[in-house]
Order: structure tokens, then sequence, then C-alpha cells
């Protein structure tokens, strides 16, 4: 198998706020939209990729589910600055930054459709 790309593709309400949320916070570039589509792009993450919910391209079972229970998490070089950036940015921080007992710093935001995107830096044993 060859793997040329790697997307991830949410169900949400709002389209246009998902994409415009990712763009202006997260600099991602908006590849392709269409009514009820938006194909994100940026340099060293995967593709996301937002879809109208109730579309008829998504199985008949799960059109009317919005994105729920998805992450989706950015492992970046300076946590405490992107933290400062965001909070500075009005992004609605969800949870705090805080880190956990096996080395992962991280922190939440929400975009306007309720999906999460977490920033994430690992530590090691002797910086805790």
């Amino acid at each position: 198998m060859n793997i040329t790309s790697t997307a991830v593709s949410l169900t949400v309400d709002d389209v246009p706020a998902s994409a415009a949320f990712l763009v202006e916070h997260f600099g991602f570039q908006e590849a392709v939209t269409a009514d009820g589509f938006a194909s994100l792009v940026r340099e060293g993450a995967a593709d996301v990729i937002f879809l109208q919910r109730g579309t008829d391209v998504l199985p008949e079972g799960f059109r009317d589910q919005p994105a729920a229970g998805v992450i989706i998490a950015f492992t970046v070089t300076d946590l405490d600055a992107e933290f400062e950036r965001l909070r500075s940015e009005g992004a609605p921080i969800t949870m705090p930054l805080r880190e956990e007992p096996w080395g992962e710093r991280l922190f939440q935001v929400t975009d306007p459709n309720g999906v999460v995107l977490q920033l994430v830096a690992w530590t090691t044993p002797e910086h805790r």
C-alpha cells in the first residue's frame, strides 16, 4: 500500500464556521470548498474535511450524526506560547493547560461546532 495523504473527515452543522476556525487559529488553508463541504490543508498536518450534517455522501445511518467524541490533536514545539496566543486571540479554551502523570502536557480549544482541538507537548521524566 502506498498512502499519499491522510485526512480526517468530520460532520458538522456549520461547515464555514469550523473551516474559518482552523484557518484563523491554526494556519490551515482552504483547498476546496463547496456548499456543505470544506477541505483544509496545512503543511505538516493531516488534511481536515468538514461535511454538512445530513449530506447524502455519508452512509444513511451516519448522515445526521455530528462529530462527537473525536479530538484532533496537534503536537507542538512551544505549548506555552500556543496557549497564550490562542487565549489572546479569544479562542475558547475548554480545558486549561495541564500535565498528565505520563508526561503529556496539553490544553484544548473547541470550535463553533463542538469539535475539540488539543495541543500537546511531551515532557521527559527529568523535566517534570
